[in-house]
């Protein structure tokens, strides 16, 4: 059987993109990370942990003082919400 040029190619290109395909799948997260911040349980933490902080004070405070103080809690988790900074905190509230 003679194998022309078109047959090559078409059989390289099965092959690449199949390989392709396998990469992707292969470096795609298929497990939740223990330092993800976006699920509920952690959106829930950072839900109390700002009530606590606004229940606690008496006057009215900025939103870097409540960053500051919520950093501050003994709930926070620094390694958990690693990534936890002024704009979070404005979707928060």
């Amino acid at each position: 059987m003679e194998l022309n040029i078109q047959t090559l190619m078409m059989l390289f290109f099965i092959l690449f993109l199949v390989l392709s395909i396998w990469k992707i799948w292969a470096f795609l997260p298929n497990e939740q990370l223990k330092d993800d911040d976006r699920t509920d349980e952690s959106e829930a933490k950072l839900k109390k942990i700002l009530d606590d902080v606004l229940n606690e004070s008496s006057e009215d405070l900025s939103e870097k003082e409540i960053l500051k103080r919520m950093k501050m809690h003994k709930e926070f988790d620094e390694k958990l919400f690693w990534r936890f900074n002024l704009n979070r905190l404005k979707h928060l509230l």
